[in-house]
């Protein structure tokens, strides 16, 4: 295929074990299982580092951000965290290499943390639009929230009139305010803008197209169609949980109020199916569809209580597969569909891939795998071992073994994945565990060049509330 249409499509905390395509048979996903079914789907892809801006550097450069060493803090950044800060000048982006050899090229999100001051995502694209109003982003005015409703959001009446510092559950409440049907979700307007833009444009092909969808993150309040899918109790009065603390949830939260958070979840991944397949359609009816390599990923999962802990959301040093293993679906005109590949790769590899299937022919120093190979003639392997840095913990992971650390090599949890494959039991203390931990550190730190930065310092030094790291990512 000659100079392809490239679109690249990211979801935030989309779990791949709540798709149909990955085994979940209770949550409804026709479009992403009929994607699945005309692409090649990989069943052991990682993110190489953590949260949300770290992933979004990543697959805009297709370079490592591990494990953080060029930390400095953003003016006007909220987030203090390693790997959280702009993209750096002196390295390329897909975008701007793709303008450079003829794309034409288009941006939409409403990916919050795109935003802040200086992030400089934009670099590369003739064409981008941020989409507001989604996460805790003071948008719509928080003067709008009553204490009633901040109340039944699982809000603090205490910090009702205080919208800064940042406070996720009062503004997302506030931005809720507007949102009468789906059609005025963020996510909608997401995907209506990305059909709009390959209508217009599909004059200038080869497009680039890059959509990155912030739901199924929270604020986790679906409509009310998607909620009564997974949960529909007309008598129930429990609290609807925008936010949850991130740590074990029975202290936060009554069993039938996690049900009802989980099933806002689950309504919020139905929805983004709809969208995402109404977006499909229109490439399909478009006549993109035969010349379009579409790429389908998310930046990590989040937790639900199945582990030991019993731990909600992502803190960091909670990175278990539920937060790790990320979905990867590749459309190829003219690979064969349906196939699986079970090898360890990383998020960095979906960015090579496109890099490959441009055709530019300058080189271009990349850290992912160009997976086309892999897909037409299965013969590349995968990784032999996998590491991540998400703030002050590390991860590391093999066909045997996977295992959490902190940045000064304690470990905080070892598993047999051979015998525990969702890692429910910690063998941290078992006798043999010292040789899987040595074996773990020792990637770790070579993955590293040799050391893990720590901004502890730096951190508190610059944060006048003390707030190491922002428990509401």
């Amino acid at each position: 295929m000659e100079r392809p249409n490239l679109i690249f499509i990211v979801f935030d905390t989309l779990r791949a074990d709540y798709l149909g395509c990955y085994g979940n048979k209770k949550i409804y996903t026709p479009n992403f299982n009929t994607f699945a079914s005309e692409s090649v789907v990989f069943d052991n892809v990682y993110p190489e580092s953590l949260p949300t801006i770290p992933v979004r550097r990543s697959l805009h450069t297709g370079r490592r951000c591990y494990p953080f060493k060029d930390y400095q803090i953003l003016k006007w950044c909220s987030i203090k965290l390693p790997g959280w800060q702009p993209l750096n000048n002196d390295e390329d982006t897909i975008a701007e290499n793709l303008v450079e050899n003829g794309y034409y090229t288009g941006f939409i999100t409403d990916t919050s943390a795109y935003f802040t001051p200086g992030m400089n995502f934009t670099r590369g694209f003739l064409q981008w639009e941020f989409i507001r109003g989604v996460e805790g982003s003071i948008y719509h005015s928080p003067s709008r929230v009553t204490p009633e409703i901040l109340k039944k959001y699982g809000g603090d009446i205490g910090k009702l009139r205080k919208p800064y510092p940042k406070y996720f559950t009062l503004n997302a409440a506030a931005n809720l305010s507007e949102v009468y049907s789906e059609e005025d979700t963020t996510t909608a307007q997401v995907f209506l803008r990305a059909m709009r833009f390959i209508e217009e444009n599909r004059i200038f092909q080869p497009l680039f197209l890059f959509i990155d969808c912030f739901i199924p993150h929270e604020p986790w309040k679906a409509p009310d169609s998607y909620l009564e899918m997974y949960y529909n109790n007309p008598d129930y009065n429990g609290r609807t949980f925008l936010h949850t603390k991130y740590g074990p949830v029975d202290i936060q939260m009554s069993d039938e109020e996690f049900k009802h958070t989980v099933a806002h979840y689950c309504g919020l991944v139905s929805m983004v199916d709809t969208w995402f397949g109404y977006f499909i359609q229109k490439v399909k009816r478009l006549g993109l569809w035969e010349n379009s390599i579409i790429v389908v990923l998310s930046d990590h999962g989040t937790n639900f209580a199945e582990n030991p802990e019993r731990v909600i959301g992502k803190p960091h040093y909670a990175l278990y597969p539920a937060v790790m293993k990320v979905p990867l679906m590749i459309h190829v005109p003219g690979v064969k569909t349906c196939t699986r590949f079970d090898h360890l790769l990383y998020n960095i590899d979906a960015t090579a891939t496109l890099y490959r299937a441009s055709g530019i022919e300058r080189k271009i120093s990349l850290d992912g795998k160009d997976l086309m190979a892999l897909m037409t003639e299965n013969h590349k392997e995968g990784r032999q071992y996998l590491t991540c840095r998400y703030g002050d913990s590390v991860w590391f992971r093999d066909r045997n073994h996977w295992v959490i650390m902190n940045i000064k090599g304690q470990p905080r949890s070892v598993f047999d994945i051979e015998k525990d494959p969702e890692c429910r039991h910690n063998i941290v203390s078992d006798n043999n565990s010292g040789t899987i931990i040595e074996k773990a550190w020792k990637f770790i730190l070579k993955d590293a060049g040799g050391q893990l930065p720590d901004y502890k310092e730096l951190i508190e030094q610059t944060d006048a509330l003390g707030e190491r790291y922002s428990e509401e990512r």
